[in-house]
């Protein structure tokens, strides 16, 4: 980044060298006026409309209307000779609570960083105005204007704010103001649901420019000589609603079916966001009963080892018994012959 302005911070005796740089940038493509026949730039000339003369940038000067034809002729002198106190200087008048300070008068931003030897009073100005939860309202001369800003803490470095003054404030004029229209309660209280229905935590990174996007990528396309693939066409606006209650349910229930929650007054269709986070749900319900039966199945993987054991020591036994009745056999048999009687003549 590069220093747009130097000066001092002047904090009552104390006094912040710092640089000031542009905190923001647009991201617009910007475009030439160009020939459509042969793609060449488009030249302004600045030529006097009295002479008919061209122009150059150091003939000119700037002239204030007075009206009825006459011109009052301001030159670079008549602006040096200006009491400019703030011409180096962003003054500290006071400070106050952040939300005191209507945003509609902030204008552009600026980062502040400590030059040479400043960065200790710096750090102290910083941490000070962080625990104080207050902003300071100081006077500034930017590009030969004084500044009405503000100076405040974003990501440990200091912010300048430039403001508008309070006359350049417009005031609103409409005549719906002044008629006597009359919000019933119900109505109000559906648009409170809508509201409740559609809160949630801003995040900007959450939001993108898509028509920066696809104008991006038009222009692409072009230099690559391919086709444009065109963008998904985004569902229409609904036409101005006759009954505002029932425009407003149908806007809660559609903000609704948007979160997968159920519409006012019953459960209604499952919706494509709706069924998938039911099943998602339902995924995470069934998880810890098969990881429960999963674990109770595990010892069971034992089961066939043991059968083998017991198939293996089933013909040990049989070949035992076998033996074991081989040898019973005869003594058996002799013992059946000392028990029969024996024949007499």
């Amino acid at each position: 980044m590069r220093a747009i302005w130097k000066g001092a911070v002047s904090f009552g005796l104390v006094s912040i060298g710092v640089k000031v740089y542009s905190a923001t940038e647009e991201k617009d493509i910007r475009f030439h006026q160009v020939h459509r026949e042969d793609g060449g730039r488009i030249r302004y000339k600045r030529t006097c409309s009295v002479c008919g003369e061209e122009v150059t940038y150091d003939e000119i000067a700037k002239g204030y209307d007075i009206g009825g034809g006459e011109m009052v002729i301001l030159t670079d002198e008549d602006f040096a000779e200006l009491p400019l106190t703030t011409s180096h200087a962003i003054d500290v008048l006071e400070f106050v609570p952040a939300e005191q300070v209507d945003p509609i008068l902030y204008n552009k931003a600026y980062f502040l960083e400590p030059e040479g030897s400043a960065t200790k009073p710096y750090v102290l100005l910083r941490d000070a105005l962080a625990d104080s939860e207050r902003v300071a309202i100081v006077k500034v001369a930017l590009r030969q204007r004084e500044q009405l800003a503000t100076l405040r803490v974003r990501e440990g470095v200091l912010l300048l704010n430039t403001m508008l003054w309070p006359d350049e404030v417009r005031q609103p004029d409409f005549g719906f103001l002044d008629e006597d229209l009359k919000v019933r309660p119900p109505e109000l209280a559906m648009a409170s649901s809508l509201i409740d229905s559609m809160a949630g935590e801003f995040e900007p990174d959450a939001f993108t420019d898509d028509y920066r996007a696809a104008l991006q990528e038009v222009i692409d396309a072009k230099v690559e000589g391919r086709e444009v693939v065109q963008p998904e066409e985004e569902e229409a606006a609904p036409a101005a609603a006759v009954d505002l209650m029932a425009a407003l349910k149908a806007s809660v229930d559609r903000a609704r079916a948007a979160r997968g929650e159920a519409p006012e007054g019953g459960a209604g269709e499952p919706t494509p966001i709706s069924a998938a986070r039911s099943a998602q749900k339902a995924a995470k319900a069934t998880k810890a009963p098969a990881k429960k039966a999963a674990e109770k199945k595990a010892p069971a993987k034992k089961a066939p080892a043991r059968k083998a054991a017991e198939k293996k020591a089933e013909p040990a036994k049989k070949t035992a018994a076998k033996k074991t009745a081989a040898k019973k056999a005869p003594a058996k048999k002799a013992a059946e012959k000392k028990a029969a009687p024996r024949k007499t003549a």
